[in-house]
């Protein structure tokens, strides 16, 4: 893309920021709720597209204005200053290029959202259970590392320990969640001696991870009468007044069949809400895969979203290695990527999948 045609790409987005700003401010958008959220997630999206856009024009200008000392000024001190300004200002004209290129690409619309993540032991029996509380407390760790709250809507502990599922939202006042955590989604697979072991022998287990952009009120139009409220004791610790009151929620979508509860809360009013929110989620995230499958078949860094089946990522605790095999990464630091420090790894799929997007673009 010449720099002209992106220039004018994006003084063309600056008259659609300026109508965005403008509508904003208007009554009628502060009368409709639903309209002034869509103006402002609009207007959010194009706002980092702007500001680069108005650093490259300003350095461009800059650039040429050096250029034009260079050529006509005979002052040597001046040309010199002028030699200067272009020696620092041209290598920073195709990075800038290049991360114009990457924000004009359509983002994932749900990335700014917060995540609602699914954790359950597949084969292995006990030591998958044992396996899928590692990864949880893996996130745990992680999640408190970004400043992210943590909130568990239900679980199903392991007989030995872990848990065969369990669900829980992260969220952040600051920054998207999902747009973090996505990559997660997918069959993490490991190799070590289990705990239930008395042979000493490696084995593999597995656990699968979901996650789900938290829908928004005006994401799904959800409705109680297409929902039936079932009420049960909760399960597991708590104490005597979770285990011997109807707190736990379970609601079932009856068109189409979801299932989802929530037993975490004494209060059955708190545990309703949770247990609402979740399933209006789920609920969203049926849309949200048809766009998930139509991506999966371009970028290899989502074909865990895509295809909730697909091995991801293998933990193998005698090489003390983390393999991801999406991008072919590893890791020889077992131990602290198992305490959360996993930002290196999402780095790497976030680059991978940006030279993705920019090669969708370039087709």
């Amino acid at each position: 893309m010449a720099q002209n045609t992106l220039l004018e790409k994006v003084l063309s987005l600056q008259e659609k920021f300026t109508a965005l700003q403008e509508q904003l401010a208007s009554p009628e958008a502060m009368a409709d709720m639903k309209k002034f959220v869509q103006l402002n997630k609009d207007y959010k999206e194009l706002e980092p597209i702007i500001k680069a856009g108005l650093e490259y024009k300003k350095t461009l200008d800059n650039l040429a204005s050096a250029k034009d000392i260079l050529l006509n000024e005979k002052d040597e001190d001046l040309r010199e200053m002028a030699r200067e300004e272009i020696a620092e200002l041209e290598p920073k004209i195709p990075e800038m290029e290049a991360n114009i290129k990457l924000l004009l690409i359509p983002a994932d619309p749900d990335d700014s959202k917060n995540a609602i993540v699914e954790i359950r032991g597949g084969a292995g029996g006990d030591e998958a259970a044992i396996f899928a509380g590692d990864l949880f407390r893996m996130y745990q760790h992680f999640a408190e590392s970004r400043g992210w709250k943590l909130e568990i809507t239900d679980q199903a502990p392991g007989t030995s320990g872990g848990y065969k599922q369990i669900v829980f939202k992260l969220s952040s006042n600051t920054e998207g969640v999902y747009g973090v955590m996505k990559y997660e989604s997918g069959v993490h697979r490991v190799q070590r001696v289990p705990q239930t072991e008395t042979q000493g022998r490696i084995q593999t287990s597995a656990a699968s991870v979901a996650v789900f952009p938290e829908a928004g009120e005006f994401d799904v139009d959800l409705k109680w009468e297409d929902i039936r409220l079932d009420l049960f004791c909760a399960s597991g610790p708590g104490g005597q007044g979770v285990n011997t009151t109807y707190s736990a929620v379970r609601l079932t979508h009856i068109p189409t069949g979801l299932v989802v509860q929530c037993q975490e809360e004494r209060s059955q009013i708190k545990n309703k809400e949770r247990a609402f929110e979740e399933l209006r989620s789920r609920l969203y995230n049926l849309e949200h895969q048809k766009y998930l499958d139509e991506i999966a078949s371009k970028r290899k860094t989502m074909v865990s979203t895509g295809d909730r089946s697909a091995k991801i990522r293998t933990y193998n605790y005698p090489q003390g290695r983390v393999t991801d095999h999406r991008i072919n990464w590893s890791m020889y630091n077992l131990p602290v990527f198992m305490d959360g420090d996993i930002q290196e790894c999402i780095d790497q799929l976030q680059i991978a999948e940006n030279a993705e997007r920019l090669k969708e673009a370039g087709d």
